[in-house]
């Protein structure tokens, strides 16, 4: 068979073979390997590439079947997918259409880590911030007996301030075994009755490793008996990038073992060069303090005079303010008496009778004066009344209805001034310029014309 025989096949048509034979040949599998290349357009979908040690592939992951995915889709994550094999036409990309996708390996765990922080936050596990006893009078060191954290923890100690007294409670921190050894390990050291709260504290440590490695401190139950620990707990696990749910769960967090036991005791050495310093300074304000007041006594002993030469003084400033008292009460006394004297023959110059007399005389002729003053004031008080009463009198209703005028009302007391404002049968009060008549309207008339 040459090539001018057979019909050969569009680039279209190939694909679609292709499509097909591997649709029908393969169907749905699982696949697992590393995330690669994650990326999540505005249409919803997510596209990304499979990828182990000798090989990859491109996936799709279609909205209808991505909101169903709970596993975190980073790059990095280890998943297993439930996929069909298939191939993109136009451009002849052999892909995996993806209708599932689990959580595997190290991306399994961090799965959990993550439901499980999510939950225990909510729960109110990771509220715990009580303040450490700084330094602790005893401290428990929760670890491995062999391990390279508890010599961290202990040359730490040892060297910035060895008066602390140090427990080592030996746990194992790695395996099935230790998160329930760490439990119990806790909940002996809370029943101790010679442990105070107030005065001692819990260090759990370890040194770095694999996720694997710390699972154990990100047990459930182990954050639960930190967040219940009576006594205050400091965590230390791993290196500074790790964390675990026991951090979260724990009192106060150190990035590492060894800057755990630097944040719970002081350093001897900066304290006794603090206090070489407070040593110093209080020295000098002793010496700054001792100057001053020597100086403060020797003007005060300059100031200070013998006690008998300051009688003397006082004895000749009484006798000075003796005389000026004694000049000053004669001067007075003859001003007094010169003064007396005067009174007593201006006294006698004055005739008592005669001022008598004169007052007399001066006080009628004032009465006559108020008298006659107050008859005509009354005289012209009357005639304004009399004037004011005529007025009012001639301007008074009174008057009027004397002239054989009446004012009507009706029964509610109204003025009645329209005929129009009165009913055939109504009942009216007259008031006369002398009594009143009580009469009954019988028939309204208009004005005549003027």
């Amino acid at each position: 068979m040459t090539a001018d025989t057979v019909s050969p096949l569009s680039v279209t048509q190939l694909n679609r073979r292709a499509r097909r034979s591997l649709e029908d040949g393969l169907g749905e599998v699982w696949v697992e390997g590393e995330l690669s290349n994650v990326a999540t357009p505005a249409s919803g979908h997510v596209y990304f590439t499979l990828k182990d040690d000798g090989a990859q592939v491109r996936c799709a992951l279609f909205r209808a079947r991505a909101r169903f995915v709970t596993a975190p889709l980073r790059d990095g994550n280890q998943v297993r997918v439930r996929a069909g094999v298939s191939l993109f036409e136009p451009r002849g990309d052999y892909q995996l259409i993806v209708e599932a996708v689990q959580a595997a390996g190290i991306g399994e765990l961090l799965a959990t880590f993550e439901r499980l922080k999510k939950a225990l936050d909510a729960e109110g596990v990771f509220t715990n911030a009580r303040p450490l006893p700084y330094p602790p009078r005893r401290l428990l060191v929760m670890t491995s007996a062999t391990g390279a954290a508890v010599r961290d923890v202990l040359a730490v100690l040892e060297k910035r301030w060895p008066l602390v007294e140090i427990t080592v409670i030996p746990v194992p921190v790695q395996g099935e075994r230790a998160a329930p050894a760490m439990i119990a390990a806790l909940s002996l050291l809370n029943r101790q009755p010679r442990l105070d709260a107030a005065q001692d504290a819990v260090l759990i440590t370890r040194g770095g490793g694999s996720l694997e490695d710390l699972w154990a401190f990100n047990s459930e139950h182990l954050a639960r008996a930190i967040q219940h620990s009576r006594l205050p707990v400091m965590s230390a696990v791993g290196h500074e990038v790790d964390v675990t749910l026991a951090d979260f769960a724990a009192d106060k967090r150190a990035p590492t073992p060894s800057a755990a036991a630097e944040q719970l005791v002081p350093d001897r050495e900066s304290l006794a060069a603090g206090i070489a310093d407070q040593r110093r300074r209080l020295a000098q304000a002793m010496e700054r303090r001792l100057e001053r007041d020597s100086q403060r006594l020797d003007a005060l002993r300059a100031r200070l005079r013998h006690p008998g030469e300051a009688l003397d003084q006082s004895r000749q400033r009484l006798n000075a303010l003796r005389l000026r008292l004694d000049r000053a009460a004669h001067k007075s006394l003859a001003e007094r008496r010169s003064a007396l004297a005067g009174l007593e023959k201006r006294l006698k110059n004055h005739r008592l009778d005669r001022r008598h007399r004169q007052e007399s005389e001066r006080l009628a002729g004032l009465s006559s004066r108020l008298h006659h003053a107050i008859s005509q004031q009354l005289e012209a008080r009357r005639a304004r009344l009399t004037a004011a009463a005529r007025q009012l009198e001639a301007v008074s209703p009174l008057a009027v209805l004397g002239r054989g005028y009446a004012i009507a009302h009706d029964t509610s007391g109204q003025v009645v001034r329209r005929a129009a404002d009165t009913a055939p049968g109504q009942r009216l009060r007259l008031r006369l310029g002398e009594g009143s008549l009580s009469v009954e309207v019988k028939r309204r008339y208009k004005n005549p014309a003027s």
